[in-house]
């Protein structure tokens, strides 16, 4: 499967920019219909005056998104669908066929390296309605020096 990623900028509600970074070419994925959980692992960190986490916690949580990617690239259980970085919040979302095998792959990805506080919910999203409003408000098509 293609990997690419868009980047957007987003408004919280709070009026703080949300960096917005969203995963293409997954309709293949999305039509079989075989991931119907929506999981989000949230990271809620202490903000910079701009909403931003400080360079430690940027440092780590590129290091978590890494090792989770390299994770999913072995275990097609599961795919990160979305990141979203701003306003005090980091969170990750994925879709998985199961939440009991969406654990041990999180927990896999995220042995090596230092704790972090996450927390952890997990929905009923078999339509995938985050991933279509997300890529709604956020996307931004390849260009011709992608392809």
């Amino acid at each position: 499967m293609a990997e690419r990623w868009w980047t957007a900028p987003a408004e919280a509600p709070s009026g703080k920019t949300v960096i917005v970074t969203g995963h293409d070419y997954l309709d293949k994925i999305r039509e079989k219909g075989k991931h119907p959980f929506r999981v989000e692992v949230t990271w809620d960190y202490e903000p910079q005056p701009d909403g931003m986490p400080s360079e430690a916690d940027a440092q780590l949580m590129e290091s978590a998104t890494e090792a989770l990617r390299e994770e999913l690239r072995k275990d097609k259980a599961a795919c990160m669908t979305g990141i979203y970085t701003g306003d005090g919040s980091r969170d990750w979302v994925f879709y998985t066929s199961s939440l009991a095998i969406f654990g041990k792959i999180l927990n896999r990805a995220l042995e090596k390296l230092d704790p972090m506080p996450l927390r952890i919910e997990a929905y009923s999203d078999p339509d995938w309605e985050e991933y279509a409003a997300m890529r709604e408000s956020s996307y931004i098509p390849e260009t011709d020096e992608e392809s």
